[in-house]
C-alpha cells in the first residue's frame, strides 16, 4: 500500500473521532507551546539585557570593594573601606586606557518637599558621573568642580523623584528639598531612562557631589565604588588590567595576596547575565518538555484503545491481502498525524503567547527562534512514531482469524 493511501485511511479514521483526537493532541499542543514560549522569552530577555547594558556602554568599568573573609567565611563588603579618592587620582594619572573616572558614594533615605516625601537613593560622584552613566540633563545644569571642592548641597534629580516630590508639575529647578534633615538645592533634572533589565527604575535617583555625600550625609572618608570609562570597548580589558595593577600598588598588596577590590567590565557582566539567562532558558524548556512526554503517553493510550476498537477492521484488511507492514504503517501514520497536527497548533499558540508576553506584558523585544520551531516539529514527528510504534506493532501482530471473530 502506497503512502498516499495510508495517509488517506489514517485521516478518515481520525475524523471519525474528532473530539477524542483533539483531546489526545492537547498534551502535545501544551508541551510544544510551552517550549516555544520559554525559549522565545529566554532569548527576548537576553536581548533586552544586552541592549540595556550596551546602552550604558560596554566600555564602563566598575571597581568595587572586595568581600571580607574570616576563617574562610564570606562576611560581605559592608564594612570594607579599601577604596579612597587617592585611588581615583592614581587611576586617572597612570591608566593610559581610561578616559574618565569618578568616585561613587551611595546613601538611602527619605526625600521631603513640603507635604510630599519619597524614599530616595542618592549617588554621589564627580563631574564625570553623568557622562560615564550616560545620563543627560533635561533642564537646568549639573554641579561643577567648585561644588565638589565646597561640598555644596546641590543635586540633579531623576523623573521619578521629580514626579513624586512635585506632583503638581511645577518646575523643581531652583527649589530646595530635604534629605533626612539636610536641605539640598535642585539645580537640574535628568532625561528619563525608564526601567533597566531587572526592573530597577533608572529615574529614581538623586545625583550630587560625592564630597557632599561623604562629609555632610554619611560622615565617612572612604568611597563605596569607582566608576571608570575605557577609551573604547577594544581596550576595556587592557584598562581593567591597568586598574588592577595600579590599585595593588596603591593598597600595598604583596604578590600572592588576594586583592581587596574587584574590577568588573560591562562585557563581563553581560557574559555573566547571558550565561544565567541561557541556563534558565534551558531549564524552563526542559521542564516544559515534560508535558510532551505526557502528550506522547496520551497518544499511546489512545492508539491502544483504537487498536482494540478496530480489531475486526484489522482482521478484515488482513484477510483481503493487507500485510503486517501495511497494518503497522497505518497506525503509525495515525499517531504521527495526531502528533504533527498538535505540534503545528502548539507552535502557533507558543508564538502567539510569547509575542503577547514579550510585547505587551514584559516590554521585551519579540524574538522568533527558528531552531526551536524546527526542533519542535521534529520532536512531534518523533513522539508520534515512538509512542505509536508499540500499539501499531500490536495491531500488526494480530491473528486475522481471531481478529475477525473478535466481539
Amino acid at each position: 500500500m502506497n503512502l498516499g493511501n495510508l495517509l488517506k485511511i489514517a485521516w478518515k479514521a481520525l475524523l471519525r473521532n474528532k473530539t477524542r483526537a483533539m483531546l489526545t493532541m492537547l498534551g502535545i499542543i501544551i508541551g510544544i507551546a510551552s517550549v516555544i514560549t520559554m525559549v522565545s522569552l529566554g532569548q527576548s530577555s537576553t536581548k533586552s539585557i544586552n541592549d540595556q547594558i550596551s546602552s550604558m556602554g560596554t566600555n564602563m568599568i566598575l571597581v568595587m570593594r572586595n568581600y571580607q573573609r574570616y576563617g574562610g567565611v564570606n562576611m560581605g563588603s559592608g564594612s570594607v573601606q579599601s577604596l579612597t579618592e587617592s585611588d581615583v587620582t592614581a587611576i586617572m594619572r597612570q591608566a593610559r586606557n581610561i578616559s574618565m573616572a569618578t568616585p561613587v558614594v551611595n546613601a538611602n533615605g527619605q526625600l521631603v518637599n513640603g507635604s510630599n516625601n519619597w524614599p530616595g537613593s542618592i549617588q554621589g560622584g564627580n563631574t564625570d558621573i553623568l557622562a560615564i552613566r550616560k545620563y543627560e540633563i533635561a533642564s537646568g545644569t549639573t554641579f561643577t568642580d567648585e561644588d565638589l571642592r565646597a561640598a555644596a548641597k546641590v543635586c540633579v534629580i531623576g523623573k521619578t523623584v521629580q514626579d513624586n516630590l512635585f506632583p503638581d508639575g511645577s518646575n523643581p529647578v531652583g527649589q530646595t528639598i530635604r534629605f533626612e534633615q539636610i536641605p539640598i538645592k535642585i539645580i537640574g533634572t535628568l532625561v528619563s531612562r525608564g526601567q533597566n533589565n531587572v526592573g530597577q527604575d533608572m529615574d529614581d535617583i538623586v545625583i550630587m557631589p560625592y564630597t557632599t555625600v561623604q562629609k555632610r550625609i554619611l560622615a565617612i572618608t572612604y568611597i563605596h565604588m569607582i566608576m571608570a570609562s575605557a577609551k573604547s570597548e577594544a581596550v576595556a580589558m587592557a584598562a581593567t588590567d591597568e586598574i588592577t595593577q595600579i590599585l595593588r600598588v596603591q593598597h600595598k598588596i604583596k604578590p600572592g595576596q588576594d586583592d581587596d577590590f574587584q574590577v568588573r567590565t560591562q562585557q563581563q557582566m553581560l557574559d555573566m547575565m547571558n550565561s544565567i539567562t541561557g541556563f534558565l532558558t534551558i531549564l524552563l524548556a526542559a521542564i516544559a518538555s515534560i508535558s510532551l512526554i505526557v502528550g506522547g503517553i496520551g497518544i499511546m493510550n489512545i492508539m491502544y484503545v483504537t487498536v482494540t476498537e478496530r480489531t475486526k477492521e484489522i482482521g478484515l484488511r488482513m484477510s483481503i491481502g493487507a500485510r503486517n507492514r501495511d497494518i503497522m504503517m497505518q497506525f503509525l501514520c495515525e499517531s504521527t498525524i495526531l502528533s504533527l497536527i498538535g505540534g503545528v497548533i502548539g507552535i502557533v499558540l507558543g508564538l502567539l503567547l510569547s509575542w503577547i508576553s514579550s510585547t505587551f506584558l514584559l516590554h521585551w523585544p519579540f524574538i522568533v527562534s527558528e531552531m526551536a520551531i524546527g526542533i519542535s516539529f521534529l520532536v512531534c514527528a518523533a513522539t508520534g512514531i515512538f509512542f505509536g510504534w508499540y500499539p501499531a506493532r500490536k495491531a500488526a501482530a494480530l491473528d486475522p482469524i481471531n481478529a475477525l471473530r473478535y466481539e
